[in-house]
């Protein structure tokens, strides 16, 4: 999963595993069984995946080269420049392309390309010229040995692990601590003229939780059995305890109160996370879905409290009994795992999305993860050097305390039987599981699977899983799937109003807890990432899920008693990571005619 900043700088929200064969390798669909034009195409691609890896070898492990693995990345002012160099030269080649090719996927590859590095200008300049930035390094290091350290990483890649710390850690000839080098970027910015400095907010928040993750790297290591990562760890996590206090002295100190980014940069978020109309747009949009939403939750609300003898009818009264039947500890896994298979058997019986002969991987994060990603979500597999890996749903526990932090909040929002339908609906199938695995599995253009990457892309086919998958859900399901339908309505909403000023963060909490029925972590979670994590990425689900409905209209009008849900969704995963715009034009141009 590639993002349109510098690799290192975001590998914390990159997340990316490295997983081992299986046996689906015969099924992945090599270069020569695929159209010629994805040839063309890849060989474009290349050009700046070498790029993208050459700076940044992390990427390059997570896609499975294992010559990287030993390798970091050099977060300096010169490599920047340098790789930004390269790049702009790459653009003038990638527009001198378009003129000349004649195919119109490879034309829009290009500019796919070509978007993606311009953007990644954009916000680059307004980062240097205009921001003392926050770089958690104890995320960023974490998400650099994560890699490597995973179940099903091939045993013999692990041991690079412990090289890549005593770079990180700067006792390998010729390299400097990456703590050292992050702290000379904060100082050069920090002598700038009127800079922004982050949020004091996502810093604390951040800063509270480095301890979980520093002792993670520890976990990984003795959990593999390392040899001789002892040493080095200890002075690494010194490095990073004296980073964070310094980063403490010489910006949290003058961090900004308002969480709000500047109306330039909320903008290139959320071009960046595919979203093309204005935030007020898409957030009268948002209302006027949530409450229609709740109205459609009304009579299933009223049908369960009568069928269970609830005292209430009310949605969020039924919805708050049923959370009260939580599944703890071992119990968690095999009910996803049953509730999957319930839900493959709705996708046959009902002709939904074609299914692989292969299970989809399920299973609980760490304690570190969880830290980093408090919520249930996709571990996508390489798309580069795929040689059989798959994508894992990954299920959180609650988030660790904070230091000093007696009773932290606790997360009832993913444990009870009616919400595990919707939520294996979304991130294993017919969701994202099955949308990533497809890319590798029949073959895609490396520009669509890496580079036309957005949360609209990804995040709309997700909830319009749910949505074709909630009708044959028992009502239970159905009332939570509509509950998490209403999330997203609301999360189109609460972001933008957050971020222009119109809502305080308490009134997103009430919202969040009294009318969609969250825990109070969980609310606080959601609330994190409107303001400090990922403002304006929220967005995505609900405005990726009204194009794709827009489209399935339009397609079923004009194919009227032709169209098959079957074939419709099949098509859309061939596409890969298309915008939706391009995914229209291709529905409309080559799916229409055919059927």
């Amino acid at each position: 999963m590639r993002t349109n900043k510098h690799p290192l700088l975001n590998l914390a929200t990159i997340a990316v595993f490295f997983l081992s064969a299986g046996n689906i390798k015969a099924q992945i669909k090599t270069a020569e069984n695929s159209p010629a034009w994805v040839s063309k195409s890849d060989k474009y691609t290349q050009q700046l995946i070498d790029l993208d890896i050459k700076y940044s070898p992390e990427y390059g492990s997570s896609q499975g080269l294992a010559k990287y693995d030993t390798q970091i990345s050099v977060p300096t002012l010169a490599t920047q420049l340098a790789e930004r160099k390269e790049k702009e030269a790459l653009v003038i080649r990638f527009l001198a392309a378009v003129k000349i090719e004649k195919e119109t996927p490879v034309i829009q590859d290009l500019n796919i390309l070509v978007n993606s590095m311009k953007l990644n200008f954009r916000q680059q300049d307004f980062e240097t010229k205009r921001q003392v930035p926050f770089h958690n390094a104890s995320s960023l290091i974490y998400s650099g040995l994560q890699i490597l350290l995973d179940d099903q990483t091939p045993a013999e890649r692990r041991a690079a692990a412990v090289t890549r710390i005593r770079k990180y850690a700067g006792m390998e000839k010729g390299y400097q601590p990456i703590t050292d080098l992050l702290k000379a970027r904060v100082i050069k910015q920090i002598a700038g003229k009127d800079m922004i400095y982050p949020s004091r907010q996502q810093m604390e928040t951040e800063l509270s939780r480095n301890a979980s993750i520093v002792n993670g790297i520890s976990e990984l290591c003795q959990k593999y059995k390392l040899s001789g990562w002892e040493k080095p760890y200890a002075e690494l996590k010194k490095q990073l305890e004296e980073y964070d206090l310094w980063v403490r002295d010489h910006v949290l100190i003058k961090a900004r109160k308002d969480f709000r980014l500047p109306p330039e940069e909320y903008a290139m978020a959320l071009e960046g996370y595919g979203i093309n109309i204005p935030p007020a747009e898409i957030a009268q949009m948002a209302h006027i879905a949530f409450t229609a939403i709740q109205n459609e939750m009304k009579p299933i609300a009223e049908e369960i409290a009568k069928k269970r003898n609830f005292s209430s009818t009310d949605y969020r009264a039924v919805i708050a009994e049923l959370k009260k039947e939580q599944i703890h500890g071992d119990s968690i896994i095999p009910l996803y795992e049953r509730h999957l298979k319930d839900i493959e058997e709705i996708i046959r019986q009902h002709q939904l999305v074609t299914l692989p002969d292969r299970p989809a991987i399920i299973r609980l994060a760490t304690a570190a993860e969880t830290a980093q990603s408090p919520a249930p979500h996709m571990v996508p597999p390489p798309f580069l050097n795929n040689t059989g890996q798959r994508g894992v749903f990954v299920l959180p526990l609650n988030m660790p305390a904070a230091p000093g932090e007696k009773n932290p909040n606790k997360y009832d929002d993913f444990t009870f039987d009616a919400a595990s339908w919707t939520i294996t609906a979304h991130e294993a199938r017919p969701g994202h599981e099955l949308q990533f695995d497809k890319m590798v599995e029949e073959g895609v253009s490396k520009a669509r699977a890496i580079y036309a990457f957005n949360s609209t892309n990804a995040e709309g086919w997700g909830l319009y899983s749910e949505y074709i998958t909630r009708p044959y859900m028992p009502l239970e399901g159905q009332l939570v799937s509509l509950d998490y339908r209403l999330l997203r309505a609301a999360r189109a909403f609460l972001d933008p109003e957050l971020q222009a000023g119109k809502i305080t963060q308490q009134q997103a909490l009430e919202v969040l807890t009294q009318e969609v029925v969250q825990s109070k972590a969980f609310a606080q979670q959601e609330v994190e990432r409107y303001t400090i994590k990922a403002p304006g990425q929220a967005n995505s689900y609900f405005y990726g899920f009204t194009k794709m409905l827009a489209l399935r209209k339009d397609t079923e009008q004009a194919l009227g008693t032709k169209f098959q849900a079957l074939k419709f969704h099949d098509f859309i995963l061939s596409q890969g990571l298309l915008p939706p715009a391009l995914i229209r034009d291709a529905v409309m141009k080559e799916f229409v005619p055919k059927q």
